[in-house]
């Protein structure tokens, strides 16, 4: 890893590097980039990671609304067609060759060009509303719609849905789950909850301490997150009046 993050640094159309030990690790970090709102552009991957592998990390993020190019740099060939539908960038084999990595970052760069017009509202297409979520109840598949949600908790590489009936736990971070669900009413107001804007109550302040009431849980507000939540509920309190 040591002689890739040297090769990535010394070319210029690199910016901030992170790295990580771990499937897992590297799922933390872009969970709280995103919770700081600072997606992350590009993520180099290999395949045989301890713990969360590469190619199960890549569908992890292959869901985000906004998903980061993925370019899997690995010894290991024979999952070149887990690369291709989970529609990686590029799939580099080590040794990695420095001209080889170069085209791989023409292409993360082309392709991120592409993300920031979307984003600029020059080619972005309107959104579809986010698909129910299966969830399993004594041996039988319902789904969950946003809709029925009053928030999310993070546990772990899971995700617990909270509604008026009771909870369900679901196999997606987090992360992946804001992004899915970013244009169904649901604002991140803590790096371990997703709440549904039209489900809180109250909003608390006591000693700098910021909570929000949702569905008679209290849950934390982080600091960064006060400012833009006073804002989304003052703007939808003067929709309904």
């Amino acid at each position: 890893m040591d002689d890739l993050v040297h090769l990535l640094r010394a070319d210029p159309r690199i910016g901030e590097i992170h790295t990580a030990r771990d499937g897992a690790a590297a799922l933390r970090k872009l969970d709280r980039a995103l919770a700081e709102g600072r997606p992350i552009a590009a993520v180099f991957l290999d395949i045989r990671m301890p713990g969360l592998d590469g190619t199960v990390l890549g569908r992890v993020l292959a869901q985000f609304a906004r998903a980061p190019q993925i370019v899997y740099v690995t010894a290991y060939e024979g999952h070149a067609v887990d690369a291709f539908e989970i529609k990686a960038t590029d799939y580099i084999l080590k040794p990695v060759r420095p001209e080889r990595l170069n085209e791989a970052i023409r292409r993360v760069t082309e392709s991120t060009e592409e993300w920031m017009v979307e984003d600029d509202g020059v080619a972005a297409s309107s959104p579809s509303e986010p698909e129910p979520m299966p969830v399993e109840l004594g041996g039988v598949t319902r789904f969950v719609t946003p809709a029925e949600v009053l928030y999310v908790e993070a546990q772990g590489d899971y995700a617990r849905l909270h509604t008026s009936g009771g909870s369900h736990l679901v196999r997606i971070p987090l992360a992946a789950l804001s992004e899915r669900w970013s244009g169904a009413g649901f604002v991140r107001v803590h790096r371990s909850h997703l709440v549904a804007l039209s489900a809180i109550k109250e909003l608390r302040l006591d000693s700098g301490r910021c909570t929000v009431m949702v569905g008679g849980a209290e849950l934390p507000v982080s600091r960064r997150h006060v400012r833009e939540l006073r804002d989304l509920l003052v703007r939808r309190a003067r929709r309904s009046s």
